[in-house]
């Protein structure tokens, strides 16, 4: 029999057994140790809370479990990662991390409307990042649909209505097709 504990993490409330709890709670102490960054360290760390939310709940619906348990806190670790690049496993020495070997850099693609690189409504700065083009071709096309007719105002509009903006550093990196790992959420805060 195990222990069942209560946490609070990313604003959403999880039931986790004590070794699971215990494994996260080592990972979470050495990532704030590691992030070098003093100022920005309570951002970053809500940033990691809110992803590893996500990626249990996202866990738990397809194992259809209740109690998030060791592997897949070892699983959201391998996937996160550290700030630094090492391995994760040595934030705890009790615990093997595994599937570290099938890190990779790149993820699914998701259109998001970019609000790093906007002048209007960051329409044009998402698709060159989902599409991998030229942001000033994208805008160069629009103005072209613009100039020829009205279509493309309104592509433009309902596109910006319909379409999220990327707010978060993880929303950030699925944009671009990068995994939602620490390294690459830095990159975007």
């Amino acid at each position: 029999m195990k222990t069942v504990i209560t946490v609070g993490i990313g604003g959403r409330s999880f039931s986790i057994d004590e070794d699971a709890h215990k494994r996260l709670e080592s990972y979470l102490n050495a990532f704030r140790a590691k992030t070098g960054m003093n100022l920005q360290t309570s951002e970053i760390m809500e940033e990691v809370e809110a992803r590893i939310a996500e990626l249990f709940t996202d866990a738990m619906s397809q194992s259809r479990k209740d109690v998030v348990d060791i592997t897949m806190v070892n699983n959201v670790i391998s996937t996160l990662g550290m700030p630094d690049g090492s391995d994760a496993s040595q934030c705890s020495s009790n615990c093997e991390n595994e599937g570290r070997s099938e890190y990779s850099s790149k993820g699914p693609k998701k259109f998001f409307r970019d609000p790093d690189d906007k002048k209007i409504g960051g329409v044009c700065g998402g698709l060159s990042a989902y599409l991998d083009v030229d942001v000033t071709l994208i805008r160069a096309i629009f103005l072209a649909a613009l100039i020829c007719g009205t279509i493309g105002f309104w592509i433009y509009i309902i596109i910006w209505i319909v379409s999220p903006q990327a707010m978060t550093s993880a929303q950030k990196c699925e944009m671009r097709g990068e995994k939602a790992t620490i390294e690459n959420m830095r990159k975007y805060m």
